[in-house]
């Protein structure tokens, strides 16, 4: 059997790439003689290598190279609590910006070819700040009244009709919570709640769909903000909190804006002074009403995060009770986005996209694509 000389610091950095360390990988991998590789005891077959790079979900050539590639992001990726920005994070994290972006370099391309014209809402505060004309404006351009909300019976309705609103002005909205569509490959919930691609024909909203739906309803909310002011990011929003950076508080406040309107909030507070109440009164979740307390003055940090702490742990007891399984086709909807899919079947049926180009960009072969080309869409 051919055996093949690495270097040494890439192995290293594959596994730290993966969020791994050497032991536990040799722990689970025993016949990888991962360690002895590393210190030049022993070199590894070319099939025990391919394993290697299967396994922490590196391309195999890279393991060639004299040195590790810098993988960034090219934008700023914020965390509640950092005063600064990253522009390097997770593995998972890191493969489905370059999958979006994939997506939306070959969307921007076609909606040009077939003559659409820029949306105008991108970056159109780019050089104000005032939240609430900003949250003003989305709602219009949303065609949402100030209690839009309060005609929805649940928050998991008021979340589709957020994210059917969204896609149907331009803008692609993809909830997922695994990279590509590998279940065995979480995108865990602190490493990000969600992230935007502005561009002025295929502007990209992914939201982590492992989330709650009120947070999700959240998230989508502040990166509205970010397309209106025409910057990108990535977040975590810990807590809901933003990080203290400028940018981030800006769309912060515009999302609590868009979703609860100061002045009927100050007007239902000062009859109720309690959240549950209130979030009934506005059909939101209780813990965006929490969140509008807090950043009123209504509440305390420690009030809020008590709140914030219990509203969580009912959520997950109830997801607990939850049957697993559902619509694969209703998942793949939401995981490609309703309006990309669409774009897809268009470009298909036309013959301006080949099947296996689609199959690239959705990562859904065969059969399974043309059901959801049937499914609703």
């Amino acid at each position: 059997m051919k055996r093949v000389g690495v270097n040494s610091e890439m192995l290293i950095w594959a596994i730290q790439r993966a969020g791994l360390d050497i032991n536990t990988f040799t722990q689970k991998e025993p016949n990888l003689n991962l360690q002895d590789w590393i210190d030049g005891k022993s070199l590894p077959t070319v099939k025990q290598l391919e394993k290697f790079s299967q396994k922490v979900n590196v391309p195999f050539g890279y393991l060639f190279f004299p040195k590790p590639p810098q993988e960034t992001i090219p934008f700023p990726f914020f965390r509640t609590g950092e005063k600064s920005p990253t522009h390097q994070v997770s593995l998972a994290v890191y493969e489905t910006i370059l999958e979006l972006q994939n997506r939306q370099d070959w969307l921007r391309d076609y909606l040009k070819d077939n003559g659409a014209e820029k949306l105008p809402f991108v970056g159109k505060f780019k050089d104000r700040s005032d939240a609430n004309e900003i949250a003003c404006d989305i709602r219009s351009t949303l065609d949402f009244q100030e209690n839009w909300a309060s005609t929805l019976t649940t928050r998991q309705d008021a979340l589709h009709y957020l994210g059917e609103a969204i896609e149907n002005i331009g803008i692609i909205v993809v909830f997922s919570g695994y990279v590509k569509s590998n279940t065995h490959r979480k995108i865990p919930l602190e490493e990000c709640r969600g992230f935007v691609l502005n561009d002025d024909f295929a502007p990209f909203l992914f939201v982590n769909n492992a989330d709650f739906d009120a947070a999700k309803i959240f998230t989508l909310a502040h990166e509205l903000a970010h397309i209106w002011i025409g910057r990108n990011a990535g977040f975590d929003l810990r807590h809901l909190q933003p990080a203290d950076n400028a940018i981030e508080k800006l769309c912060d406040q515009v999302a609590a804006e868009v979703l609860v309107p100061q002045k009927t909030f100050e007007k239902l507070w000062q009859e109720y002074d309690d959240a549950k109440i209130v979030a009934k009164k506005f059909k939101v979740s209780e813990i965006v009403i929490a969140r509008r307390a807090l950043d009123l003055g209504k509440w305390s940090k420690a009030e809020f995060l008590n709140f914030y702490a219990d509203y969580k742990k009912r959520w997950k007891e109830k997801e607990s009770t939850k049957k697993s399984g559902g619509d694969y086709y209703a998942t793949a909807r939401k995981r490609i986005s309703p309006r990309f899919a669409k774009h897809i079947r268009e470009a298909v049926q036309s013959g301006r996209l080949l099947y296996r180009d689609a199959y690239k960009l959705t990562n859904i072969k065969g059969d399974h694509l043309e059901k959801l080309f049937t499914h609703k869409l």
